[in-house]
């Protein structure tokens, strides 16, 4: 994967080119087309098409009390902005010292002499520099200076609204999984390790992975369907976020229930894409109750998968 950590290790081949910057948090729709007239802008000045982002995100170090939640995280944030058509991601470590370049001296000595570029593509709100002192205005004078080409590309609209990373955090959080998939390039996904839960579910009959050390937004309280990816391949998933009030529990758990898979996953990372979501959740009288509907769930979530995989539904690709 064409994933760099820093100005020095990115291969000559990969300046000279279009370069795009920006965090790119979740590669949304909106993401994807300027991805894709980078990928236009590179051939017209031929040369490679790179996204520059920063790793963390900037708001990370500058305000981390009201720093937004990560959509992604870094490899999985590069593996999407390649898909969509970059030829390297460059995730440029981001501190203190290097967000307070100005305006001015951020394009001098990063776009212009460290990456030579050629073109910019950017969005109608891009801003950089100290502060944020530089908008589209003041990299458009820029360009002109040394004969950059610069595209700006507009925002994508959907369903009446701007599609945004700040859009998504909010349907996310909602629980709104169907919503999220219909914005992004690629259905949601998290990350996390396996530990060690309560046991509950292996007496129900339905052994659960219990997620934790998840570094990203974690959906609202529901039962989805989705897929798991292990070290051992890919599964039909049931997913489980929320308490269990059928037991009396509140503790907030993310448990997912890997269709088909059969050892242990205890220590082991996986990564939990979700399709759709499935129902609320909510407390049954009984134990007995409450296996029948995780039985309705699983079977569920199985034929959720299979419509996504064979290309049918709202979140087939």
């Amino acid at each position: 994967m064409n994933l760099f950590r820093n100005l020095d290790e990115l291969p000559e081949q990969f300046r000279r080119g279009a370069v795009s910057i920006g965090n790119f948090d979740g590669v949304h729709l909106g993401h994807a087309r300027i991805v894709e007239r980078l990928a236009a802008m590179a051939r017209r000045v031929g040369g490679a098409a790179l996204v520059l982002t920063f790793d963390p995100h900037p708001a990370q170090i500058l305000r981390p009390d009201r720093a937004p939640s990560a959509l992604t995280w870094t490899e999985r944030n590069a593996e999407l902005l390649l898909q969509a058509g970059a030829d390297a991601v460059l995730a440029h470590p981001a501190d203190r010292e290097f967000l307070e370049i100005d305006a001015r001296h951020f394009f001098d000595r990063i776009v212009r002499r460290q990456l030579d570029a050629r073109a910019l593509v950017e969005g109608t709100n891009f801003l950089f520099g100290r502060g944020r002192s530089g908008d589209i205005g003041v990299l458009r004078q820029f360009c002109s200076e040394v004969d950059v080409a610069l595209e700006v590309v507009e925002p994508v609209e959907i369903e009446g609204s701007v599609v945004s990373s700040s859009r998504l955090r909010t349907i996310i959080a909602a629980g709104q999984i169907d919503q999220a998939c219909r914005l992004l390039t690629q259905p949601y996904r998290i990350r996390g390790a396996v530990i060690r839960g309560a046991g509950r579910g292996r007496s129900l009959g339905y052994p659960t992975a219990n997620l934790g050390r998840v570094d990203t937004l974690v959906p609202g309280e529901a039962i989805y369907a989705g897929r798991a990816w292990t070290q051992g391949g890919c599964f039909p998933a049931a997913i489980a976020i929320g308490p269990n009030p059928t037991f009396g529990e509140q503790s907030h758990k993310i448990e997912v229930y890997l269709i088909g898979f059969e050892g242990s996953l205890y220590e082991q990372w996986i990564e939990v894409e979700f399709l759709t979501r499935l129902r609320d959740i909510r407390r049954f009288e009984s134990a007995d109750q409450l296996i029948a509907q995780i039985d309705r769930d699983v079977a569920g979530a199985a034929e959720a998968v299979a419509r996504y995989e064979s290309g049918v539904g709202p979140t087939a690709r």
